[in-house]
């Protein structure tokens, strides 16, 4: 059997000085910490750290700012162009553009209060079904372009974890603050033919993670 691995990398940590839930809004850069993570992940993947170099020949990002900048260090690591995949995208949600919360967010306005009727679709933005099948449609073609080889494709947290808790046959309704999704982590999908086989997950940038600042819907 033909054996292929799909890493699913989480962006980097972004400039968001205001704290919104920025979701898919333009804009919302990596902050500079979020830069050296997103090289600290390419630097793992050439080889150059403590393990041998993986053998990346397609790299695939969301078209949101912070994913293609993620993304770009690794494809210069390994000779390759950036490709754009819309599937992988931010979850949408009704709470982008604000402040997310009991204290000073908007969990208060009784306004989006019909917004949270029902956590295990989830009610206040894309159903976690519908992030599962892009996903996987996503991942089905990146296994078949890097047949054989590994595939990086840069994503966000809640897309990645759903798919995650789908393939280890898992609820998708979940606790958020019990996701395992670090920012510059990665859920790899192995592949044996088109067999999914094992998932595993790792941190590369995981000495930058004390003191990094990151938001639902990031």
């Amino acid at each position: 059997m033909v054996a292929t691995t799909v890493h699913l990398l989480r962006h980097g940590e972004v400039h968001n000085p205001a704290g919104v839930l920025y979701g898919r809004l333009p804009g919302y850069p990596l902050s500079e910490r979020g830069l050296v993570m997103a090289e600290m992940v390419a630097a793992d993947l050439a080889g150059e750290t403590a393990g041998p170099r993986a053998d990346v020949v397609a790299v695939i990002a969301s078209p949101l700012r912070r994913a293609q900048q993620t993304a770009a260090p690794i494809a210069e690591a390994f000779g390759l162009t950036v490709g754009t995949d819309e599937r992988v995208i931010e979850a949408a949600n009704h709470f982008e553009g604000l402040r997310f919360g009991s204290g000073s967010g908007s969990l208060l306005n009784p306004r989006h209060w019909w917004s949270l009727r029902n956590p295990w679709q989830p009610s206040w933005g894309e159903p976690y079904v519908e992030q599962v099948a892009r996903m996987r449609a996503a991942v089905d073609d990146a296994r078949r372009q890097a047949r054989g080889h590994e595939a990086v494709v840069v994503s966000h947290q809640l897309p990645i974890w759903v798919t995650r808790l789908a393939a280890e046959g898992r609820r998708l309704w979940h606790d958020p603050r019990r996701r395992q999704c670090s920012l510059a982590s990665l859920t790899s999908l192995r592949f044996e033919g088109d067999t999914l086989v094992g998932v595993g997950y790792r941190e590369p940038a995981a000495a930058l993670l004390a003191g990094a600042t990151t938001v639902p819907g990031a």
